[in-house]
């Protein structure tokens, strides 16, 4: 089975410069696993690799998509998955560098993400939620699929059409899709960088306030001149959808930072909480384990056709 390494952690943890620094060390490529920093234009909020800080290491799966756009998951798999065989062909290990929890399963698993669109079905559904409203589709979920129901907010429309019209189309619900057994397709070294509680969430307060001295309010302001509005997939990131209260003149600047700080530790949390899923994921401090890190991936990488 062929050999990948993944660098995990919540936001802020350090990821990046890690990353670049195992690329650089094994002569190899990043595939990117953040679910927005795919989106082109959107750079502060995103906290996107910067061409200074890829120290000439070769990124992929950034800047891939238009901000107008919605990109799925199981997009985001077929794309990464064929960056990661091209660069296992070259003979070298991959590292993918992210926090996105769906998407390192659509890169570790195989199982289906809900089949091709279906166009036709799709436009149904969005008649059936003009014509009956959104808790007549909220409802129809919950008779389908009670579990993934829970998971989703009733105003959320977008999520409870695709979740009808995955089980519409294949005659599976989410739930049952998400259970069944799962393979992997390679062999992973993963490593979730942890640092220390409070420090974790000094750096995600200090990294907020940074982006703000780079000019967030005007990057969001960009995008909203480029018609890419709050409703788009894109503008649900944290970072961006708190804006709307702020350009409503809902809450003050003061309370639309402490917001966004507040969304980015709670992200944080969500995150080592999906990732202490994985029991083959190897924990490490940055602030006092980089060593013992970098010892434990080499020590993964070597082995026939491995040896670095």
């Amino acid at each position: 089975m062929n050999k990948i390494i993944i660098i995990g952690g919540a936001t802020a943890s350090g990821k990046t410069a890690f990353g670049v620094e195992t690329a650089k060390m094994l002569d190899t490529s990043v595939i990117s696993c953040d679910s927005m920093q795919i989106y082109k234009y959107m750079n502060i909020g995103t906290a996107k690799v910067s061409d200074e800080e890829t120290q000439g290491v070769c990124h992929y799966m950034v800047d891939i998509a238009n901000p107008q756009d919605e990109f799925s998951v199981g997009e985001y798999s077929i794309q990464a998955k064929k960056h990661i065989d091209s660069i296992i062909a070259q003979g070298k290990i991959p590292v993918i560098v992210g926090g996105t929890g769906l998407y390192i399963d659509s890169i570790l698993y195989s199982f289906s993400f809900g089949g091709e669109k279906d166009e036709k079905l799709r436009r149904e559904l969005e008649d059936q939620l003009e014509k009956f409203g959104k808790d007549y589709m909220y409802d129809k979920l919950k008779e389908i699929d009670i579990e993934d129901a829970k998971k989703i907010h009733p105003n959320n429309t977008k999520r409870v059409i695709r979740a009808l019209e995955i089980y519409y189309s294949t005659g599976k619900n989410k739930s049952q899709m998400n259970n069944s057994e799962k393979t992997l397709l390679y062999k992973p070294c993963m490593v979730v960088l942890n640092p220390d509680r409070e420090k974790l969430y000094e750096r995600i307060n200090k990294r907020v306030d940074i982006m703000f001295e780079k000019g967030l309010e005007e990057e969001v302001k960009s995008l909203l001149d480029m018609n890419v509005g709050f409703d788009k997939q894109s503008m649900q990131a944290i970072g961006y959808k708190e804006f709307k209260d702020y350009f409503e003149k809902k809450i003050s600047k003061d309370e639309l930072i402490e917001k966004i700080k507040q969304n980015s530790r709670n992200y944080a949390k969500r995150q080592l909480t999906w990732l202490k899923r994985y029991d083959f994921a190897k924990w490490f401090d940055p602030t006092t384990q980089n060593d013992e890190c970098i010892e434990y991936i080499k020590d993964f990488c070597k082995g026939a056709n491995n040896e670095i």
